[in-house]
């Protein structure tokens, strides 16, 4: 039992090892039931003891399928796995996660497919010796929606992050964590999230590092532009179009939230012009507030934050999968005309141009009569170039350029796929590594083989000295090689899979695709075009 600032909570142990147990404390409360669209409060707290022994709701939401809700708006919990030897445990390192979902859908326990969920911390808190929290925070319309000014200022979810990150600060001393080495990390929307939580002036003291996985601010998904565009389609749906916005507002507050949900889920419907992405649309906005500007010019805010981040080989191959399905089947051709395609619904504020000039640097190395696997591949490296691996990159720039003293790190993961049916050219997909770093190979050994097992205990090493020391290297856990720092001038990244090795460590990441978009791309003149009514 342990004693908290809202009163006392019981966790479970669990045995992990001949003197090894992980307590673990499940559905802790860190803020209020929240308000429709309010900033997280705090908890009253309670008299007695809390069992803190069974995951609370999610954050109410659509489902994967999108045809019903689940969750709850009582859904600001957070769980925890303190590892315990011999002696009680303190001044662990605490390792704060984010999990991902397009900022649409998620949770803090999400889905047990064999064994617990997949962010069950329990491996990575024995293996790594170190405090693992999982947060749930709002998602979707009741999580994200905004006019872009003070009336509606969005950005909810991104508050309940802070308020967790905020209690975990107040209260982890009590479970054996030292409060000053706190890292957050998280995968997808939660590596974007964590990347906000970086650059908002309100997070100062709040942690020391931070991991983002697949995603920084700075993706072109992570930001709505627009929300008052947004608001009002969601307003339409529910019922609340008016033309004047004050009365749209007061209807959209007494709406149902069930319903205002469901108007924020994702529309699939053909003919789907443009690209994926653009159906992301519930994203964090610059409020002013949380976020007083474009997240680019925020960087200075992360100058003494230790900066780790990275993206799987295949990060855009499922979205690519979606926009153009003919790269998933056996006889299915894809044409120079669907490259192109795509090209322009990911480069349409360009315009033209863009389209003829990315196409000749992604097809430089094709050749006179390209294989079609080669063809299909290449349509997988620009979505993840575009979505993931290219603002990454600028991300990991901007911090080393802006840093005081803290460290940058870059990494590749190109583990082979494990999912079943995909084509033989497909890397790592987007999310893959996740069961790795939370030792699923370890927990559930009957589904993995010996190479699994070895990459998770590469990564279980170096996430967790990156959180104890801020250098992945150095720490309590052996690492196989050492994995040097990325500076203003010299670009190195860690290519992590099951056979690390020194050539594992390699310089400017995919350098030609990166300066074309940084460089060339960005250089060129925005078309001016009509918003949407």
């Amino acid at each position: 039992v342990v004693q908290t600032e809202g009163g006392r909570v019981e966790g479970r142990s669990h045995r992990m090892g001949l003197f090894r147990t992980v307590d673990v404390f499940k559905g802790v409360p860190f803020a209020d039931v929240p308000g429709k669209w309010e900033k997280p409060k705090p908890h009253p707290g309670w008299s007695g003891v809390l069992k803190a022994h069974e995951y609370r709701d999610r954050c109410l939401q659509v489902t994967l399928l999108q045809t019903k809700t689940q969750g709850s708006d009582d859904c600001l919990y957070l769980n925890i796995f303190v590892p315990q030897g011999l002696k009680q445990s303190s001044g662990l390192p605490v390792m704060v996660y984010l999990f991902g979902g397009a900022f649409l859908l998620g949770a803090s326990n999400d889905v047990a497919i064999l064994g617990d969920s997949l962010y069950d911390g329990k491996e990575l808190a024995d293996r790594g010796d170190v405090i693992v929290v999982t947060v749930n925070y709002r998602v979707g319309t009741m999580g994200f929606l905004s006019t872009g000014d003070a009336r509606l200022p969005g950005n909810y979810g991104l508050w309940d992050q802070h308020a967790a990150l905020s209690w975990v600060r107040r209260n982890i001393a009590a479970f054996g964590g030292n409060v000053e080495n706190i890292t957050i990390f998280g995968q997808s929307a939660g590596a974007a999230s964590a990347s906000f939580q970086m650059l908002s002036p309100h997070s100062r003291g709040l942690f020391r590092r931070v991991i983002s996985q697949c995603g920084v601010a700075l993706s072109p998904w992570a930001l709505q532009k627009n929300p008052m565009v947004l608001t009002k389609k969601i307003a339409r749906k529910v019922g609340c179009w008016r033309s004047d916005e004050d009365e749209m507002l007061a209807c959209l507050r007494m709406s149902d939230p069930v319903g205002l949900t469901m108007a924020g889920k994702i529309d699939f419907k053909p003919p789907c012009a443009g690209v994926v992405m653009d159906l992301l649309e519930l994203a964090p906005v610059v409020d002013g507030d949380f976020l007083p500007e474009e997240p680019g010019r925020l960087f200075h805010h992360a100058a003494q934050f230790d900066f780790m981040a990275g993206v799987n080989s295949m990060d855009g191959h499922l979205f690519a999968g979606v926009d153009l399905p003919s790269i998933n089947q056996k006889n299915g051709n894809t044409t120079v005309q669907d490259l192109k395609g795509l090209l322009a619904g990911l480069t349409k504020e360009k315009g033209a141009a863009a389209v003829d000039s990315a196409y000749s640097v992604y097809s430089a190395h094709w050749g006179s009569a390209p294989e079609p696997a080669v063809v299909k591949k290449t349509v997988a490296d620009i979505e993840t170039d575009f979505l993931f691996l290219v603002p990454t990159q600028i991300a990991l720039q901007l911090h080393a350029n802006n840093s005081s003293g803290a460290r940058t790190y870059s990494y590749l993961f190109n583990m082979e796929t494990r999912i079943p049916g995909l084509p033989r050219w497909v890397e790592a997909e987007h999310a893959e590594d996740l069961q790795y770093l939370f030792g699923k190979p370890f927990s559930t050994p009957l589904v993995y083989f010996p190479r699994h097992r070895d990459l998770a205990g590469y990564m279980i090493a170096y996430w967790t000295n990156f959180a104890r020391t801020g250098d992945p290297s150095q720490g309590n856990s052996r690492v196989p090689v050492p994995w040097p720092a990325f500076t203003k001038h010299r670009q190195p990244y860690l290519t992590i899979n099951h056979q690390i090795s020194k050539t594992s460590v390699s310089y400017d990441l995919r350098a030609e695709y990166v300066s074309y978009w940084t460089r060339t791309y960005s250089r060129l003149p925005s078309v001016r075009r009509e918003e949407d009514p």
